[in-house]
Parts: structure tokens; sequence; C-alpha cells
């Protein structure tokens, strides 16, 4: 951990390959990334310019300031007809000293991106974030305005580091004639895109992955409801409802 009088900033070496494509060529492959914490939530990559295709970066002559970073520096990203406008920042002359020398690509302008040979999706895995899926026993019912819409005794538990406990619930379990479907979508790099449903009223109160990445294929298909929102009973006994980003 690195603190300086223009904020505080978490960086640290990943031993993983990093790859970024843009325009179907790689512009970026390093076995020396930086993870970097510009927000709490989730790390960003930092690529070693060493790594990164030079004639991919055009320098636009604009800077970004970032009290923890300093002056970055604004580049298009190009890679032979394709360009992505102002995708990549660097900062030659940072307090932030890990970073020089470094630069770092918009995730969402560039076409794919991959921890080794594996495609990740929204953004860098934390390495401090671990997802475990356990079957269980318990007896798991959720109310909403006081109408049960899931009885079950069969649900998945997944507990995500610095989350609460999520259960899963088959879609048998559930009063599916309560839940009309959403246009929400949401993405998540350890568990894929969700689906969302309106509940009992509710806007957007259950969710679920129909086609969960690898690591997470014990939910596939089951739903899970935002215990922030509403009334959930474990073994008979009302949960206290959780305090999170998402309440």
């Amino acid at each position: 951990m690195r603190v300086t009088n223009r904020g505080r900033v978490h960086v640290e070496h990943t031993a993983k390959r990093v790859r970024t494509y843009l325009g179907g060529r790689v512009v970026a492959d390093t076995t020396s990334a930086l993870l970097v914490w510009e927000v709490p939530y989730y790390p960003t990559y930092y690529f070693p310019l060493q790594d990164v295709d030079a004639s991919a970066l055009k320098a636009t002559g604009a800077t970004r300031h970032s009290p923890s970073r300093g002056d970055g520096v604004v580049h298009t990203v190009v890679s032979g007809s394709v360009e992505a406008e102002d995708a990549a920042l660097s900062y030659p002359d940072s307090p932030l000293t890990e970073i020089q020398g470094h630069v770092r690509f918009q995730w969402d302008a560039m076409d794919a991106w991959f921890e080794e040979d594996e495609e990740v999706f929204v953004h860098p895995r934390d390495p401090y974030t671990r997802v475990d899926i356990l079957a269980a026993q318990r007896h798991v019912r959720i109310e909403v305005d006081g109408v049960t819409v899931a009885d079950s005794r069969s649900p998945r538990i997944l507990y995500e580091t610095g989350l609460p406990p999520r259960y899963y619930l088959p879609k048998t379990d559930v009063r599916l004639d309560l839940l009309e479907p959403s246009d929400t979508v949401t993405h998540c790099p350890y568990k894929g895109s969700a689906e969302y449903w309106t509940v009992n009223g509710g806007k957007d109160l259950a969710w679920s992955y129909r086609t969960p990445v690898a690591e997470s294929q014990k939910i596939a298909g089951l739903v899970a409801f935002y215990d922030e929102k509403l009334d959930v009973y474990v073994d008979g006994v009302l949960q206290e409802r959780p305090n999170t980003k998402f309440s």
C-alpha cells in the first residue's frame, strides 16, 4: 500500500499473463502487469510500456488530473483501421512512482481482455475476492410485502467476499407467477451476466444467471433475491437486512 497526500492507492504486481485486443489485434501483452485499485471495489490493469505496441498509442495532447495519480497523458488507441478515442492514460510524472512507465486502457473501449488464455469480462478479477457456492439444507423463505414469493429447503448459498450470503433457489420453489421479466442486465467477472425480475411489484428484486461462467456453474438457472430489499427467513428466523452498496 502506498499513501500520499493526494490520496490512497493500492498497487501490486500480478503473476498472470494479461492481454488486451482491439481491432482483432493484440495491443498489449505482459507478464508484468500491475493491479491498481483506483476505486475500492476492484483493480485496474496497468501495462509496462515496453509490453505495449508503441504504434497503438497516439497522444492527443490532452491530460486528465487525478488527485492520487497526478496528470495523465491521454492517448487514442489505434489498431489497424480501428481507433478507440481517449482510451488510454499514462502517468510519466506520477507521484505514485510504481505506475510511472505504465499505461492503462479503458476496459470497455477494448474488444477483449484475457488473463492467461481465459477471457475476462467487466473488470479484472480481484485477488482478494473469493466466491464459494455451497449446497445446503437450510429452509429459506422469501417475503415481499408480506407475500411469500419463494420457499425452499434446497438452496445453493453463494458466499462472496464483502457481500452477504446470497440464497440461490430452484425455480420450482419460486412463485414464478409473481415474477415479471425486467430489461435490466448486469455483468460480473466472477459469475457472468444476470437477468432480472420485478417481484410482486418490486423492481429488480430477483435475478438469475442463465449461463454463468465455468466457476459458478452451480447457480445456473437458480433465482436469488436482494436480501437488502425484502424479508428473508432462514430456518424460521427473520434475517436482518444487510447494508451494502445495493441497499
